[in-house]
């Protein structure tokens, strides 16, 4: 069948032109926008007076106005040089290969956001199309200004009490104007993050949320020994949804959203689902492209669920605020910094569950936990580092991160991957060379919590230039001037921190001149390590210093047990190993202080006469440990 492509050009002189088998009907640039805009569905919007119809490549000149008041026959393509604008009157569905933006599209704006529904669907008809050299199936900006308002502001709250397997209810310390028919997700408050639940709303009344379906797992929703595990739980359902059509469940190949220097994006309220192209590099769910210096621009209020390579990643781009989202389900490093160039960007209150290596295996990962480093060298990532992912990838400390969660990750939460020079896209430039991520000041990590993940938080093991790390790490120590090592030395600041339920560290450092303040870590295979930082011709005044701090070796969160040795001891572990010995706060080598900080429920080995001190595990465990060991 021919497609036809509906183009904006002089009415007085109607031009059909065929290009590559594509009728192109060129029809009126107008001298200006009316307010209104001109309605898609009306005939005499169009120069042959018929609305495009089904497979049309459709391009909406510069100066034209559009308003989409209907739901068209599934698209080609879509070329906007003008504007379109969504109407609010009644709910809507655009569905098309790609978007090409070098105008505007709106659905909604800050000021007035959008009330109904509104639905963008990729689809891939035409698989292999690479549309100005950005690709296939997204929304592409090359200069356009994209502007996505819907209603929800609610993006995730906490449970008010601990929901028991078997519950078909749960209490919130604040459901908002959630309603029926929402899709939520309730995070694991245990050692595996796939307990993470997702479910439909069947009712709500007051705090309380009635469930389609019982949950599977205890979720616990707790202050426990001062440490905070009352589990988040996030909406998933918005207003406006940019989606991939259904097959890119078995392809892994969904839709994505890029902007390009010169482009705009500001986006509150959005849906992204089936969105990131696996194995394709910079076809993420929503991505800021070397677009250098931005004012104003953000993605607020949204969730990203169901992707399939990454969920916000800011490359090349500073200034940028992410703030309140929700992703789950995701693939990859989720919150993505991408280069170590980058700053100015500030990540605030944003929530991450179930961050997972690979869309259908499990990890290959480089931790303590599997050191072998094989993971690296697999073919089916992006990056050496996506087989360890982390809920929160980190480049450059230039940067502020605080309030954010990472509730669940099959690798790490927060990753401090600092490189010594930036890479990618800018190895080997001037503005890589004179930037310094190991030596550079952290701006602000204050507020975060990690939980349900091997590491917690990964201060160490930036990538080289090729993307690889060791176990061995690098040093970090910041400096007044980061290219002069003999400027004098600062301090990096780490303000507020909870980590619990990891099943490797709920911290792991290495460098100098760190200091943690407030630190809240328990129920960890380790609480903190601070691993030796190297043979260097400088160091700081100190290396590590932990302040106003608690550890708490086992809390009253017990999870769910599984294995045989867990339902014995009665609470899940952190490890296989049964034996494994808990540990609270660890250093080797130079100079680490603690002050004004607080143990609870860390003894001493061996098994024997327990004294209260730094490591190892609570006389129930070792009790545990002697009956089994007798078994």
């Amino acid at each position: 069948m021919r497609k036809r492509s509906f183009l904006f050009l002089s009415l007085l002189v109607p031009a059909f032109l065929v290009l590559g088998g594509y009728a192109v009907v060129k029809a009126q640039q107008k001298a200006s926008s009316t307010a209104s805009g001109k309605r898609w569905s009306d005939a005499a919007t169009w120069p042959d007076k018929k609305v495009p119809g089904k497979d049309a490549v459709v391009t909406i000149e510069k100066d034209m106005d559009v308003v989409l008041d209907v739901s068209p026959l599934p698209l080609h393509g879509l070329r906007i040089n003008g504007k379109l604008s969504f109407a609010d009157n009644k709910d809507l569905e655009l569905t098309t290969e790609w978007i090409m933006l070098h105008g505007e599209l709106e659905i909604g704006t800050e000021a007035k956001p959008h009330t109904r529904n509104a639905t963008i669907t990729l689809t891939n008809n035409v698989p292999g199309e690479d549309i100005d050299a950005m690709g296939d199936r997204g929304i592409m900006l090359m200069g356009g200004t994209l502007s996505l308002h819907g209603t929800e502001k609610n993006s995730w709250t906490k449970l008010a009490k601990t929901a028991g397997a078997g519950s078909n209810t749960i209490e919130v310390l604040n459901p908002g104007d959630w309603r029926k028919g929402e899709q939520i997700v309730v995070a694991s408050t245990d050692f595996d993050p796939h307990q993470a639940e997702e479910r439909t709303i069947a009712g709500v009344s007051g705090k309380v949320i009635t469930l389609d379906q019982k949950l599977q797992y205890m979720h616990y929703g707790q202050v426990t020994f001062g440490v905070d595990e009352r589990g988040e739980v996030g909406m998933l359902t918005r207003n406006i949804r940019i989606q991939a059509s259904a097959d890119a469940e078995s392809s892994f190949s969904g839709g994505h959203v890029m902007a390009m220097a010169g482009s705009t994006m500001k986006v509150s309220g959005v849906e992204f689902f089936r969105m990131g192209q696996h194995e394709n590099l910079a076809r993420y769910p929503i991505h800021w492209h070397l677009v250098g210096d931005t004012q104003g621009q953000y993605i607020e209020n949204s969730a990203i669920h169901h992707t399939f390579s990454r969920c916000v990643t800011v490359h090349g781009t500073n200034n940028v605020r992410v703030e309140n989202n929700v992703a789950y389900d995701n693939v990859g490093h989720c919150y993505f910094l991408e280069d170590g160039v980058e700053h100015g960007n500030q990540y605030l209150s944003n929530l991450g569950m179930l961050t997972k290596c690979n869309p259908n295996r499990p990890c290959n990962s480089t931790n303590a936990l599997n050191g072998s480093g094989a993971g690296q060298n697999a073919t089916d990532q992006l990056i050496p580092s996506d087989n360890t992912a982390s809920t929160f990838w980190i480049t450059n400390p230039d940067n502020t991160y605080r309030g954010n969660v990472s509730a669940g990750s099959e690798a790490t939460g927060f990753w401090m991957a600092f490189p010594e020079h930036p890479t990618g896209k800018f190895e080997g430039t001037e503005i890589a060379a004179k930037t310094w991520p190991r030596r550079m000041q952290m701006k602000e990590f204050s507020g975060n919590v990690s939980h349900s993940s091997v590491d917690g938080l990964m201060f160490d093991r930036g990538p080289n230039a090729q993307g690889k790390f060791n176990l061995g790490g690098n040093t970090h120590l910041p400096y007044t001037d980061p290219s002069d090592i003999n400027s004098a030395r600062l301090e990096s600041v780490f303000q507020d921190f909870t980590s619990y339920k990891n099943s490797g560290a709920a911290i792991w450092a290495r460098g100098e001149n760190h200091v943690f303040k407030g630190l809240k870590l328990a129920d960890s295979g380790i609480g903190y390590t601070h691993a030796y930082p190297g043979v260097a011709p400088y160091h700081g005044d100190f290396t590590s210093k932990v302040e106003d701090s608690l550890f708490v070796g086992e809390t009253d969160n017990k999870g769910t047990p599984k294995t045989e040795a867990e339902i014995a001891y009665g609470r899940s572990m952190p490890r296989k190993d049964a034996d494994y010995p808990i540990r609270g706060y660890e250093y080797y080598d130079f100079t680490h202080h603690i002050v004004n900080t607080k143990f609870v429920n860390l003894w001493t080995m061996p098994l024997a006469k327990p004294e209260p001190s730094l490591t190892c595990c609570t006389p129930a465990f070792r009790s545990a440990l002697t009956t089994m060991s007798k078994a």
